[in-house]
């Protein structure tokens, strides 16, 4: 069988999905979209608890490590990526985070015009539908849901208090204006 493809997309975690599906939504365009690993369908990816074993397992993660860190003895730390469907975010704990605004503006800096954070924003919001609404820096009408979790228990009303005593920042949103700091509610799932 001989095929052609308009498109070819490697990887199928978040964003190779949402961009197949929306390639795909032009009957005149052929998509393929590729992914190395199984299927998400598996107990310790549903389970957020168990996301250690998924990390830990080649079924699911590609087994990355850092270079030898200078201040850590040498040390080489895992690097979990996802290597099943739904990428690095099955095999996360179910949490949602689009990166560091410096990462991107810093790739823009370095020579990547169009992937600074102003630029890769309005992208970001159009592709997730956010539980507590869309606003400047969340999206409301895209193909991946996001919500984010009410974590209202003692243990963790006393964990952010210990934080904010620390002198650290408390944020309602992980994916808004600051990520560094703590979240009230939670990370977002998607």
């Amino acid at each position: 069988m001989n095929q052609s493809f308009d498109y070819i997309i490697v990887g199928a975690g978040s964003a190779g999905c949402v961009l197949a599906n929306r390639l795909s939504a032009d009957p005149d365009i052929s998509v393929l979209l590729v992914e190395a690993g199984p299927s998400d369908n598996s107990l310790f990816i549903r389970m957020p608890a168990a996301f250690t074993y998924a990390i830990s397992r080649s079924r699911f993660d590609w087994g990355y490590r850092s270079e030898p860190e200078e201040y850590a003895n040498a040390k080489r730390f895992p690097i979990p990526r996802g290597r099943v469907l739904g990428g690095s975010s099955s095999v996360n704990a179910m949490s949602f985070v689009r990166g560091q605004r410096q990462d991107f503006d810093g790739w823009a800096q370095n020579g990547l015009p169009g992937w600074s954070w102003d630029d890769c924003l309005p992208y970001f919001r159009k592709m997730e539908t956010f539980s507590g609404g869309a606003d400047s820096w969340r999206g409301g009408e895209g193909p991946l849901h996001v919500r984010a979790p009410e974590a209202s228990g003692p243990l963790y009303q006393a964990f952010l208090q210990a934080a904010e005593q620390a002198g650290h920042a408390l944020h309602d949103n992980t994916n808004g204006a600051q990520q560094e700091g703590f979240q009230r509610h939670g990370p977002d799932h998607p």
